[in-house]
């Protein structure tokens, strides 16, 4: 594990290519996915089974894709120390409305199992601040989520 870990690091600090970038951005997206997805501590099917369409609609990447993001993701999210290193990647690269998706994708994870633990809101909340996002941005995207439940 400390050996992906390095090899994730070494890889933001060398990412040349666009493709590399992007790479690295819908990691950092994805590890944040799964924060919202392991923050109660239980892992619930339906936020297992609903993140691969997640990552798919917010990323725009392919299913397969999603399922090999979410395996490197969860190495990564493992051996983190804290949310910053992965939204400073996306607070450089997406924009206000790639932020907005995002989110919403969290908020959507959150209720899927029916019910929003306190520790899904924090991640969630702790994230839109990392973000930059309003609180109203914050709370727009929770209603538009709880709306499609």
């Amino acid at each position: 594990m400390i050996a992906k870990l390095k090899q994730f690091i070494q890889a933001r600090t060398h990412a040349i290519s666009p493709e590399d970038k992007a790479h690295q951005l819908s990691l950092a997206a994805a590890t944040l996915l799964l924060e919202v997805v392991y923050a109660d501590e239980t892992l619930n099917e339906s936020e297992v089974s609903l993140l691969p369409d997640m990552l798919k609609n917010t990323l725009d990447i392919s299913i397969e894709e999603a399922q090999d993001l979410i395996k490197q993701a969860t190495l990564i999210r493992g051996n983190a120390t804290s949310l910053f290193e992965f939204t400073a990647e996306i607070n450089q690269q997406f924009s206000l409305e790639e932020k907005q998706q995002l989110l919403l994708a969290m908020w959507r994870l959150a209720y899927a199992d029916g019910e929003l633990s306190r520790y899904e809101d924090q991640i969630i909340r702790r994230c839109a601040d990392l973000l930059y996002l309003k609180h109203s941005e914050l709370i727009q995207m929770r209603n538009i989520a709880m709306e499609q439940r």
